[in-house]
């Protein structure tokens, strides 16, 4: 037998809104204050389905590993597939690995390789969102889905419009992203809808050493010295 559903007032929905803002609010705060500590770091993005034997979990681990030999921390999504692969990679070069946790009815649970002082768990994603860009001196991508696309395109498109400073946008695995790089040059690009040098704000690589590179290229212009 089918349950009706009861449906909120108007009345009650406005109320629950002016509670959700405090929690909000309460969100940003603790994030702040914990990430303020953190140092340079690097995001890595990618599917929570990816399988510890997935050549692409093993690469992110090598990926996580050289970025904190180089003296950035980690910050993940806290969860499992390539976020876990980028905590642990960071865990064993004896790096900072940060876990940015989401509640979600699937996929997401927390992984074992963040640091105990270093993870956050969040309801919003919109304030996860901005925990990731506001500190994050740059963003690896590896193979994910609508998750992994939705903070890439938030990233171009807050650095298209200069809402916030330039950092490296690296996609790796050519084999996997080439298609969307393609199409963004011929279909967005063809038609007007982004600029030429839009396109230089994308890095496609396949290798742990060149997303090394082009951090590496990219902060020898800026007074930043990795502390870690």
């Amino acid at each position: 037998m089918r349950k009706e559903s009861k449906h909120k007032g108007w009345n009650e929905i406005k109320t629950n809104d002016s509670w959700a803002i405090f929690k909000i609010m309460g969100e940003f705060v603790n994030g702040y204050e914990k990430m303020s500590k953190i140092g340079p770091c690097v995001s890595i993005f990618g599917s929570a389905r990816t399988k510890p034997d997935h050549k692409y979990y093993k690469l992110t681990e090598d990926v996580a590993s050289k970025i904190v030999e180089h003296g950035y921390g980690i910050i993940t999504g806290g969860g499992p597939g390539i976020m876990e692969a980028g905590n642990k990679g960071a865990h064993i070069a004896g790096g900072t690995s940060v876990g940015l946790n989401i509640e979600l009815p699937f996929e997401q649970h927390d992984n074992p390789y963040i640091d105990s002082d270093k993870s956050l768990d969040f309801d919003y994603f919109f304030v996860r969102k901005v925990m990731f860009v506001k500190y994050s001196q740059g963003f690896v991508v590896m193979p994910g889905g609508f998750g992994t696309l939705d903070e890439l395109f938030e990233a171009i498109t807050l650095i298209q419009t200069h809402k916030i400073e330039t950092f490296p946008i690296i996609l790796v695995g050519k084999e996997f992203w080439g298609g969307l790089f393609d199409w963004v040059k011929t279909t967005l690009l063809g038609v007007g809808n982004i600029s030429p040098q839009d396109l230089d704000l994308i890095h496609l690589v396949d290798t742990a050493d060149e997303v090394i590179d082009i951090l590496n290229d990219f902060y020898k212009n800026y007074d930043l010295s990795p502390n870690f």
